[in-house]
């Protein structure tokens, strides 16, 4: 008989930490093609593409980690709370 695996939910804060790094990838790529002499990052995209796709390999590793890192039990809560 085979077990069925129960995928855990992915917490909020792996949620907010994971929209906060990609909201700050998007900041700083767009800082950096602003000031630069040269925008084009990868020379095959149009760099409004660029703005959006660079910060999404940060923000895939971010999610991971955050959903993968183990839950920090705090014993000083009430047992509903933990």
């Amino acid at each position: 008989m085979s077990k069925v695996k129960v995928k855990a939910p992915i917490e909020a804060k792996v949620k907010a930490m994971t929209l906060a790094s990609y909201l700050a990838g998007v900041a700083l790529v767009a800082v950096i093609q602003a000031i630069s002499d040269t925008p084009s990052m990868i020379a095959f995209l149009p760099d409004w593409i660029e703005t959006i796709t660079l910060p999404l390999l940060p923000t895939a590793l971010t999610a991971a980690t955050g959903y993968k890192a183990r839950h920090t039990p705090r014993p000083d809560l009430p047992a509903d709370q933990r």
